[in-house]
Formats: C-alpha cells, structure tokens, sequence
C-alpha cells in the first residue's frame, strides 16, 4: 500500500512562524509577547477564510508551551509537547470547533476542567475555531472563566465574523485582525511548493489562481492541488483556465479591439461562443468587471499601480480608452452583475451590457 496522500493545505502546513505567508504585524505581537512574557489569557484571531488564523492559534500555542524554543522565538518541533502539538494529540492544547459545540453544556465542560495543571507544557490552552457559531447561553458561560481564568489556562479564538462574537468577550481579548493575503506572496508561495514538488509551473500561471483564490492561501493551494491533478506536464497559463472555466486572455483583447471599431455584433459573438464552450457565463462576467478595472488603473493611477505581470497586456487594452469610458464600462458591469444574480436569462443580462458597452 502507497503512502497516504497529504493535500497540499496540510503538506505545507506553516510549523514555524518563519513560514507564515503575509500577516507580520500580527506575527511581531505574537513574538514580542514571547520575548518579554506579556502573554494575554485570551486572543481573537479574525479575518476571511484561509488566511490563517487556525495556524497562528497553534503556532502560538507550540511555541508557549515549547521546551527549548529556537532563537527568535520559534518553537522547536523536536521537544515532546511540540510533537504532539502537531500530530493534535496534545493534552494541553485542546482544539474546539465551535460550529459542533456550541451549546452550554460544551462550555461547562471547559469550565470544569480548565483548573487541571497541563501535563507537558507551561499553559494548558484552548483553541475554539469559528467562535462566532456558539450560542449566546454558552458565551455568557465562558464570560466568568475569561474574567478570572486560571494562572495557567489560555484562551484562544479564531472567527470569520467577528460582528457575531458577543462584545463582552472581544472586550476580554487582544484582538488581531488578518488581512487577505497578497496575490504576490501567495503566488511566490506557490512557487515554492512547485519547486519543492519538481513540478514546472508558469509564473502567470500562478499569478492566475493567486488571483482566483482571493486573498485566502488556503483556496489557492487547493485549487493548485487540483490543477496539479489536471495535467501531469508543465502547466501553463492555458492549462490553468481550462482547469478553472475561465475564458482565455485573447477574448478580452477581441473585445478591446471590438469596442475601438464600433463593431457591435461581436458582443452577440462572444457571448454565442462561450455559451456553447459551455463556461459559466457569470464567472466571464466577474472577469470582465477585473479586466476593466486593471483598465481603470492604467487610466487613473498609472500602469505602473498593477502587478508587472500584467503591465505588457494593458499597456494596449489601456489605449483603447478614455478614463471616463473606462469608469462608465466599470460602473455598468457592477450593475449588470447585480442583475445577472436575479435573472432568469443570464445569456441575455450579458449581451444587453456588451451592446451598452460597445455604443
């Protein structure tokens, strides 16, 4: 029997703080709380999905409990508790999900054994994962341990919807927001894990599902592992839109050169062409809304304000445009986007902007 496949999310893993992708405000606190032992009883860890909230929970809670910590203040992963930490069989880092166990009765539980001394490591520590799902009974019960907890427990939550978590528990915690991470450092990561594979990617081919993946290094690295599956050659730009259902980049610079010759009838063209390639005619939509907005940029900011990456396709696409066409192309795709949501006729919301685009 081979060896058990690991997805990518889980393979690389950060187990040092050295290894986490963006976040470095967060990550200087965290340190800076090692180094001169100001450690708070409680920690609210909030951002979008994916951008590592779980991870900094219990990247923190290995190197609290770590015994011989590394310089700059990382945890060892040799010393017993570390490796327990990490296989998730640690007696004194105990993770919760908060979706499962959201009731009174599962706070209760912690209550009564949130006393008991940790077994390996200095602090015997808690980690609730999407805190923002128990239910009001139970956060009034967790309210008194996290008023005066013992000397020796920790606290630590991690949220997507911050708004949700009672105000008298985010005023008992330090709270760090986590930003969406850069497409930049989440392609170069990427990159690394390709190399570390012996795989051959494209650069724009990882800049590409950087982008789709939205700020969340979690939704890059599987849609990675999905496109590592797709093709088992060097995967190209090409490989990746076939993967995801995007519409190629020579689409977009028909419908540039298009708009410059008033030729109305493309619009009915490409849209007939992708609806019977069968792709997602509202997925085309979001990225036409991203195509014009890179147009706005050039038009407003300045080329130079987008990824270098994407500097040679615009500088053509820009010149096509005045700044305030750019602007009303852009404002109008929002709103059909908007009304692509509600209609029953998708095929027809889009070839209606086209035709409004091109006049």
């Amino acid at each position: 029997m081979g060896k058990k496949y690991q997805v990518l999310a889980r393979k690389y893993r950060p187990q040092k703080f050295l290894d986490v992708v963006g976040q470095q405000t967060v990550l200087t606190t965290l340190k800076n709380a090692l180094q001169f032992d100001q450690i708070a009883h409680a920690y609210l860890f909030c951002g979008s999905r994916g951008v590592g909230k779980t991870t900094l929970a219990r990247l923190f809670a290995k190197a609290l409990n770590c015994l011989q910590r590394g310089p700059d203040f990382e945890p060892c992963n040799a010393c017993p508790s570390c490796i327990e930490i990490g296989s998730g069989q640690s007696l004194d880092v105990i993770e919760i999900d908060g979706a499962s166990n959201r009731g009174i009765d599962d706070i209760r539980q912690i209550n009564e054994t949130v006393g008991y001394a940790p077994s390996h490591g200095q602090y015997k520590i808690y980690i609730i994962d999407e805190v923002h799902m128990l239910t009001k009974e139970a956060f009034n019960a967790l309210l008194k341990t996290l008023e005066e907890p013992p000397q020796r427990a920790k606290f630590f939550f991690a949220t997507t919807e911050p708004h949700k978590v009672l105000p008298t528990i985010i005023s008992r915690c330090q709270r760090f927001d986590l930003s969406r991470i850069d497409p930049d450092l989440i392609a170069n990561k990427l990159a690394d894990i390709a190399a570390d594979m012996g795989r051959e990617v494209e650069s724009e081919a990882l800049h590409l599902i950087a982008s789709f993946a939205d700020g969340s290094l979690r939704d890059a690295e599987s849609l990675f592992d999905q496109i590592l599956c797709f093709s088992s050659s060097s995967i190209q730009a090409s490989t990746v839109r076939d993967a995801l259902g995007l519409v190629a980049e020579e689409h977009f610079s028909a419908l540039d050169q298009a708009f410059a010759d008033c030729h109305l009838a493309y619009a009915f063209e490409l849209v007939e062409k992708l609806f019977r390639t069968g792709k997602d005619l509202s997925h085309f939509l979001e990225q036409l809304v991203d195509h014009y907005r890179c147009v706005c940029l050039c038009k407003t900011v300045g080329i130079d304000s987008l990824p270098l990456h994407l500097i040679k396709r615009y500088e053509k696409a820009a010149s096509f445009y005045t700044p305030a066409q750019a602007l009303y192309i852009l404002d109008l795709l929002v709103t059909a986007e908007q009304t692509m949501q509600k209609s029953p006729f998708p095929r027809v919301t889009l070839e209606t902007a086209h035709i409004h685009l091109n006049r």
